[in-house]
């Protein structure tokens, strides 16, 4: 029989740790990492020194060996890890969290020695992202150059990953418009078509990092040539520019424009309501543009969740 026996959970059984692991590994979906973006931060301790503090936080370690399962581990307050000081040559450090089990490695005993801790590899590459041949969490690679004893955040860089990353997608759609033709100006951008309210609210999650956001302007009516810039604005950050370079088919014609950004948000607008824009700029005075009933706007926006 390969099957770990008892399937969890049947009263009256004793479940060994194992069983529990592979839970663990199976609800984590085989991934390790931060269980929240800001959890097990690595930073320079509050005066610079021979050393880093680990924020608070999470983690989910996944076992290096087949069968191992996956470990849970939860930091409280800062912990500070020394680092060693450089003599007359730099040197790259990369600390990770570690489980030592002795079941699968190491001799450690769990009721005298801490089987999860904070482990500094020494000497590693300069690009190193993973620690060799043990169960541990990469967190972050610390490079000290020579005759150094002071560790601050300009030499730390960040390897945290989320395991479990949350995405939500959303949709704003304004299904017509009221008549608004563009302003005469060139080369000024303007809010358009403001008199019809193409701008919606997007509602940011509190553990949002970033955001892919696509907007479509369906049903744009153009008379003659036309040559105008789209763009869409969140937070008053402007994206990148879609140009509507084109000669309409007869007399008056369709035509649409498509605005793709990702957006990056700060601490502050996380967890806030975030009005969204379009903004239109012409770049010759030929030619009309216009919106009307047959007019829509479309926006999706896929939030991501990552580390900070």
């Amino acid at each position: 029989m390969t099957l770990i026996q008892p399937p969890l959970m049947v009263t009256g059984a004793v479940h060994p740790a194992r069983a529990l692991r592979m839970m663990v590994r199976d609800l984590s979906r085989g991934s390790q990492g931060v269980t929240e973006g800001g959890d097990l931060k690595v930073r320079q301790t509050a005066t610079p020194g021979p050393g880093v503090r680990v924020g608070a936080g999470s983690a989910i370690v996944l076992g290096a060996a087949f069968g191992q399962g996956s470990y849970t581990q939860y930091n409280v307050g800062d912990h500070l890890v020394p680092i060693a000081p450089t003599g007359g040559t730099g040197r790259t450090d990369l600390l990770v969290l570690r489980v030592e089990d002795p079941d699968f490695e190491g001799t450690r005993d769990p009721v005298k020695e801490d089987i999860g801790y904070f482990h500094v590899i020494p000497g590693v590459s300069a690009t190193a992202s993973a620690p060799p041949g043990m169960t541990a969490l990469p967190l972050a690679r610390i490079t000290i150059p020579p005759n150094c004893q002071t560790v601050t955040d300009a030499m730390i860089t960040d390897l945290r990953k989320v395991a479990n990353p949350r995405s939500e997608h959303q949709v704003r759609v304004i299904g017509s418009f009221g008549y608004s033709a563009i302003g005469s100006q060139t080369n000024v951008w303007q809010e358009w078509p403001a008199s019809a309210g193409a701008q919606v609210s997007i509602d940011v999650p509190a553990w949002a990092t970033s955001a892919y956001v696509v907007t479509e302007l369906n049903g744009l009516r153009i008379t003659d040539s036309v040559n105008i810039g789209f763009r869409q604005m969140i937070a008053g950050v402007a994206g990148n520019v879609d140009i509507v370079d084109a000669d309409a088919v007869s007399y008056m014609g369709r035509t649409r424009s498509k605005m793709v950004d990702q957006y990056w948000w700060r601490p502050e607008q996380r967890g806030t309501s975030q009005t969204l824009m379009v903004q239109a700029a012409r770049y010759a005075k030929e030619g009309d543009i216009d919106v009307n009933g047959n007019t829509t706007m479309h926006v999706e926006v896929d939030f991501v969740e990552g580390v900070y």
